[in-house]
């Protein structure tokens, strides 16, 4: 895990209830630990630490300081340090470490994904220029530009942030994803009803073929896009890597579904929706999932308690709906 550097500042007469609070709950897991006068009558304290460590330390000055003025924390994320750091063993009598969460801090992963959920001019670009990829991908049964339009699909972030928002029961953050990914997803819409229109659709194609029909496969790799989604940004693998797999099971299907529309051939428009619905909520309860199993949930024991009524009643809603779109899939025999 990464290393994070915790910038501290409290009032001179705060700071040595900080000082305690750090001996206390910081050794051993704390590597160092420096003070510094500010302007203002200010202290700050830098405290560099493994990242897996940093939400149990921030939760513990933020129940004690938080009504302080002037009392901030700034998360710092660490490259690298000269001379290289070694672990030391904690003295016999250290008090008990921190609890170890296994994954950046929760106010860490939410500063990075309210940024992936924003709906910027970007994002709206690379939105319609991966469903053009797509499109053209899919027309031509080219498995290089399918890829290739998954490798510039920006639609990671705004899912695993409606994961998060579901585990943390933030309404904001919730709505701010929705609106992104549904912007997006309007745009990919619509340059592909417009493919579809110009060019036409053969459904025979094996890249659209493939879109029409649902089975268990494309479930398992739903599911799989959203664990992994979520590990992408509580553990630092590559979310562009990450960000291929979420897009596998979104775009093609998606951009299937808006050719077929433009091209007037709505029954197999239906089989590529229904395949879309099931990927995209089978993404979204696996995320959800791996945020309650990692313990993410907010500061307050009345704010977590709201989190899990939600995460719940969101888990079961979105099992009913994947249920219900599979139940009509194997009735209407839509993969046979």
């Amino acid at each position: 895990m990464a290393l994070r550097v915790l910038e501290v500042t409290v009032p001179q007469a705060a700071a040595g209830e900080l000082r305690e609070l750090l001996g206390a709950e910081s050794t051993p897991d704390s590597i160092a630990v420096w003070e510094e006068s500010l302007a203002q009558e200010l202290t700050l304290f830098r405290v560099l630490l493994d990242a897996e460590v940093t939400e149990p330390l921030m939760d513990a000055l933020a129940q004690r300081f938080s009504h302080v003025d002037e009392f901030r924390i700034v998360v710092l994320g660490v490259e690298a340090t000269v001379p290289h750091l070694e672990k030391k063993p904690p003295p016999p009598a250290a008090t008990p470490p921190l609890r170890r969460v296994g994954r950046v801090s929760r106010e860490e992963l939410y500063s990075h994904l309210s940024d992936a959920a924003a709906p910027t001019p970007v994002y709206l670009a690379l939105a319609a220029l991966s469903s053009i990829v797509a499109a053209v991908g899919l027309l031509n049964n080219s498995v290089a530009a399918i890829i290739g339009a998954m490798v510039i699909a920006p639609f990671l972030g705004p899912n695993v942030a409606l994961a998060l928002a579901t585990a943390l029961a933030d309404f904001k953050l919730a709505r701010r994803a929705v609106t992104s990914f549904t912007v997006g997803m309007i745009i990919a819409f619509l340059v592909a009803g417009i493919a579809g229109q110009v060019v036409g659709v053969d459904v025979h194609v094996p890249a659209v073929a493939q879109r029409i029909t649902v089975g268990w496969g494309d479930l398992i790799l739903a599911v799989a896009s959203g664990i992994a989604g979520v590990l992408a940004f509580t553990t630092g693998l590559s979310e562009a890597l990450v960000g291929v797999m979420v897009a596998v099971a979104l775009l093609p299907p998606w951009v299937t579904f808006g050719m077929l529309v433009g091209a007037g051939l709505y029954g197999a428009a239906v089989r590529a929706l229904l395949l879309f619905l099931v990927n995209v909520i089978s993404l979204n309860l696996a995320g959800v999932s791996v945020f309650l199993i990692q313990g993410v949930h907010p500061l307050t024991w009345w704010e977590e308690k709201r989190a899990r009524r939600a995460s719940v009643i969101a888990i079961v809603a979105w099992m009913t709906l994947v249920g219900a779109l599979i139940f009509v899939i194997m009735r209407t025999h839509l993969g046979g």
